[in-house]
């Protein structure tokens, strides 16, 4: 959602959000530990939702190359942070991604860069793993792309059904993938370590 308001507009309105919510929870926004607490949640917000404003382009900042490379490549424990959109509730955990490239390969560094884009915005881990896997299709246009997230949710942990031990996987694939199940075995059972 583009808005023509200065940041630090934007930052004023999050903050007298802040101190209203405050108020409703029955608190006082003047009591000494909370005066400064609307400024630090507004500035948390932005921090935790800077993938809306993450220019994808600079993002990867030419950081793609031409390179005959047919193998598989994972980058895989790609720790992420997440804003679960009904409930504004942390959910973190793993990213494992793995692309075939087609003559194209990406800068390792970005790959982690690309998950933390679509992490900090407000999200479901599944959209979120689609749109991982649809950035890389489109960006390299791989043989293949394969996107697994494992995640804890805190709207699960601390509240609703209050279960601590639940966690969340979802996948994409997209290409050889999904169409090659000898691909999509070989992808899992190399980060099958890691969904234990």
């Amino acid at each position: 959602m583009k808005t023509s308001l200065t940041r630090s507009t934007q930052n004023a309105q999050l903050e007298a959000l802040v101190r209203a919510l405050i108020v409703q929870l029955g608190e006082d926004p003047e009591r000494e530990g909370l005066q400064r607490t609307p400024d630090r949640v507004a500035r948390m917000y932005r921090e935790l939702t800077a993938g809306y404003t993450t220019d994808p382009v600079q993002l990867v900042n030419d950081a793609i190359f031409d390179i005959e490379y047919d193998e598989m490549v994972i980058v895989k424990d790609i720790d992420f942070f997440s804003l679960c959109e009904h409930h504004l509730l942390p959910f973190y955990g793993k990213a494992h991604v793995a692309y075939l490239p087609k003559g194209r390969i990406i800068g390792l560094s970005k790959i982690p860069r690309i998950v933390d884009m679509f992490a900090r915005r407000l999200q479901v881990q599944e959209r979120m793993t689609v749109e991982i896997a649809d950035f890389l299709d489109n960006l390299l246009h791989p043989l293949g792309v394969a996107v697994v997230v494992e995640a804890v949710h805190l709207c699960a942990i601390m509240r609703g059904v209050q279960k601590p031990n639940v966690k969340m996987v979802t996948s994409a694939m997209r290409g050889a993938f999904q169409q090659n199940s000898r691909t999509r075995t070989e992808f899992l059972s190399l980060i099958q370590a890691e969904l234990t």
